[in-house]
């Protein structure tokens, strides 16, 4: 049975999980396609249903912060609770994927066989695959595995600050910084940053991510306080702008390199750490530390070298905290 949830009477229920709070009568699937009314109760379609499994670089999430040149165990399961038309991962989000079942406590020796010290719920939107990320990160945690959440941020606050108990790490994807963009996709810019500041407050590692769409969400003005923002709560917060290439139901040209070249120049103005993904120039992807100048991290695509980190994640040259060391 799934967490979060409210009886209405005449065999309705209301899902209290994310903003949609779908209201599903007897046999419907809510708009995320993970949970479903069975007899008046909302039980999990996916609770252990894997679509995809990985031993991946940390930097894929993409992580540049924490734990740097680590592979971690990624898995995924299928649904989300956003309709973006330039989804990288619709053939999983979008649709019921084939899976295969695996139990939380297999998926912890899978991680150790593996030689992974962490676990990655990524892929498709872990917040929908709620309980099964609650069980899996607390029996993780107890047995010295850190835990990652890759998501869009779209969760309501009661959950959310459950789940941040066993949670070590986020990248979350900021589509826009614009409520009428986010609600075209299924979501909300609101709770989105609500989710940015409170898993920051409890000590969780975050870096943010945002695909750059030309004609949809590249508005100049928009991405500036989107800066902004981020600089607000904490300047040293990782930007990731990545370069976005057709795909789903979208069929814009890709981005610009030169428009992103100048996303990430406005960004540096307000911001100590942003990256170019997709772009694969290590100029762009390195690490420098912004008190002295030295290159701390050297990326060529998913080839890391660590060069000038010491083991509590400071910069060897003048002690400026970078990364986060687990």
């Amino acid at each position: 049975m799934a967490l979060y949830f409210t009886s209405l009477g005449d065999g309705k229920i209301r899902c209290e999980l994310c903003p949609h709070h779908c209201v599903l009568a007897e046999g419907q699937i809510g708009f995320c396609l993970s949970r479903k009314n069975q007899d008046g109760v909302m039980e999990l379609m996916n609770y252990g249903q894997i679509t995809s499994i990985a031993l991946d670089p940390i930097e894929k999430k993409p992580l540049f912060h924490f734990n740097p040149s680590d592979r971690i165990l990624s898995v995924g399961t299928f649904g989300c609770n956003m309709k973006c038309p330039f989804c990288q991962n619709w053939q999983i989000s979008q649709q019921v994927a084939p899976t295969k079942k695996v139990m939380p406590e297999q998926l912890i020796s899978i991680a150790r066989e593996r030689g992974s010290r962490g676990i990655a719920y990524t892929y498709n939107e872990p917040f929908v695959w709620f309980e099964f990320v609650l069980d899996t990160s607390r029996i993780a945690s107890r047995e010295g595995l850190y835990n990652v959440l890759v998501t869009n941020g779209l969760v309501e606050l009661e959950p959310l600050k459950l789940l941040l108990q066993s949670i070590n790490a986020m990248n979350i994807d900021m589509k826009a910084f614009d409520e009428e963009l986010y609600r075209r996709f299924g979501g909300d810019l609101k709770t989105v940053k609500q989710t940015v500041e409170k898993s920051i407050s409890f000590g969780v590692h975050v870096e943010i991510t945002t695909l750059i769409v030309p004609g949809v969400n590249d508005s100049r003005e928009q991405l500036e306080e989107e800066f902004k923002w981020l600089a607000s709560i904490d300047r040293s917060i990782p930007l990731h702008l990545s370069r976005y290439f057709p795909n789903y139901k979208m069929s814009n040209p890709p981005t610009s390199p030169q428009y992103l070249v100048n996303a990430y120049n406005l960004a540096r103005q307000y911001l100590d750490f942003v990256y170019i993904g997709n772009l694969w120039d290590a100029k762009y992807e390195s690490t420098v530390c912004p008190d002295c100048g030295s290159t701390v991290i050297i990326r060529d695509g998913y080839n890391v070298r660590v060069e000038l980190l010491d083991a509590q994640g400071r910069c060897k040259k003048c002690g400026k905290k970078i990364a986060r060391i687990f």
